[in-house]
């Protein structure tokens, strides 16, 4: 009898730390995945070696928004993935002049945006920060992604990256959890 016991015991063990494990890789493949920072592309939001919450189901029901903060593979070497902000949808007219963008012909404003003033009035070397012209269409199924820190940011205005293709996005970047002092929602 004790025998039994122990086996039914064993059994149960089993099955639970297998549903729990088959249960970790559908929410890991299908729900939610960690993702981390790295590079300054998008400071001030988002530091070098911070740990994401990503939501990868979100776009299974509509399409990215602007402003939203998206990981996608980089199309250039889809084994790396970027972390930027989506600043146009399909349809969305692009233009960035003196490192104003404009949507649709209207300026956006972008608090969350890295400024650098002084680099502006330096703008030879960082030409391509600055403008990005004539005015572009973003085409049907792709968005237009910027860094919020622009003057470091390998983003749609460099041709290896371009419009992003909805199949390399990964998913919505939730919140920050990691290091915890940082932790924040992501809008």
């Amino acid at each position: 009898m004790a025998g039994q016991t122990w086996q039914a015991e064993l059994k149960d063990w089993v099955i639970s730390i297998g549903i729990a494990l088959i249960l970790a890789f559908f929410i890991r493949t299908f729900i939610i995945e960690l993702y981390l920072v790295d590079g300054p592309s998008m400071q001030p939001t988002l530091q070098n070696g911070n740990r994401l919450v990503v939501s990868k189901f979100i776009y299974n029901f509509r399409d990215p928004r602007r402003g939203e903060v998206i990981v996608f593979q980089f199309p250039a070497d889809t084994s790396r993935d970027f972390v930027k902000r989506v600043i146009g949808v399909p349809g969305d007219t692009i233009e960035i002049k003196d490192g104003k963008v404009f949507v649709n012909d209207k300026m956006i404003d972008e608090p969350y945006m890295q400024r650098d003033e002084s680099l502006i009035k330096g703008r030879t070397a960082l030409q391509r920060y600055f403008d990005f012209y004539p005015v572009h269409v973003v085409p049907q199924n792709t968005v237009f992604v910027l860094g919020d820190n622009r003057y470091n940011s390998e983003d749609s205005r460099d041709g290896k990256v371009g419009f992003v293709p909805y199949s390399l996005i990964k998913g919505k970047a939730l919140m920050v959890f990691w290091p915890f002092s940082e932790m924040k929602l992501l809008p």
